[in-house]
Formats: structure tokens, C-alpha cells, sequence
């Protein structure tokens, strides 16, 4: 399997190990890789821990060294899913605990990442041939919050 050159980097307040294991608790299939604790650095004169987690075949770095920087928008993921179940799922996951729901599919998790949740089927009808039917789903979606794909189609 060849390695993954570029690694998201998430950057929380504390508890590395905390944060994998509630990303791990969301995305089945995943594993911690690693955890690492660094006590008494002398530069930038703090303890930090870090961990590396794999979900949906991706690693992502969680590095918990204080509050300077805090998620925004301009950053984000985006979670294809198969079916309306899958898309509740993680629906439901991402804004259960504090998150919160967004336009057009968009959410925070409690820790204030973004995400889309999309339905395969948007991107078929974002790409279709018939001009109206990519319309009709494009305005359907921007009424949306949580993205239901019966809604989508005339």
C-alpha cells in the first residue's frame, strides 16, 4: 500500500488521545496508529501530546498543543455517503455532543471542524445532462440543512 504524502493536521485545545478516540467512535472502521505525550519541551515551553488516527482510509495528525488556533470554515471534509442511512448516521454523529447543523449539508462536530455530508447521488445530479434536473437539485439542496436525497429529484 503506498503512503499517504500529506497528512491532515488538526490542531485542538487538549487530550489528543480523548479527541482520536471520538473520531474513532464515529468512523468505524478506523484505528489509533499512534499517541505520543511530550512533557516539559523546552520550546515552546508547554506539553503537547499528539496522535495519528486512519478513517476512511485517510490518516489524520491530532496535535492538542493549547488554544492559539481554532477550526473555521475555510478547512473542511467532505463525507460522500452512499444512502440516506449513511448520511443520518453521520449526520446525527457529527452534531450530537455540541456540534451543530448547517446549510447545505455543511455541519460542525463538537470540536468545531467542518463537514459536508453529501449523497453520491448530488454529485450525479450536479453532473447530469438535463440542465433542469441539475437545477432542480441545486436549488432543492440549498433549501436543505441535513441533505435529503428524495428531495433532490423532481
Amino acid at each position: 500500500m503506498a503512503t499517504q504524502k500529506i497528512t491532515p493536521c488538526l490542531w485542538v485545545e487538549k487530550d489528543a488521545k480523548k479527541v482520536a478516540q471520538y473520531y474513532l467512535s464515529i468512523f468505524k472502521k478506523g484505528k489509533l496508529k499512534w499517541y505520543q505525550a511530550y512533557k516539559d519541551v523546552p520550546a515552546p515551553g508547554r506539553n503537547f501530546d499528539t496522535a495519528t488516527i486512519r478513517i476512511l482510509d485517510m490518516d489524520f495528525q491530532i496535535l492538542a498543543a493549547g488554544p492559539l488556533f481554532k477550526f473555521n470554515e475555510a478547512v473542511s471534509f467532505v463525507i460522500l455517503c452512499k444512502d440516506q442511512r449513511e448520511i443520518d448516521y453521520y449526520w446525527k454523529a457529527l452534531t450530537a455532543k455540541g456540534g451543530s447543523e448547517g446549510p447545505c449539508g455543511w455541519l460542525k462536530d463538537k470540536y468545531g471542524l467542518s463537514w459536508q455530508v453529501v449523497p453520491e447521488r448530488y454529485l450525479k445530479l450536479e453532473a447530469h445532462k438535463n440542465k433542469a434536473k441539475r437545477e432542480y437539485a441545486l436549488h432543492a439542496m440549498l433549501k436543505m440543512k441535513k441533505i435529503i436525497i428524495a428531495d433532490l429529484e423532481e
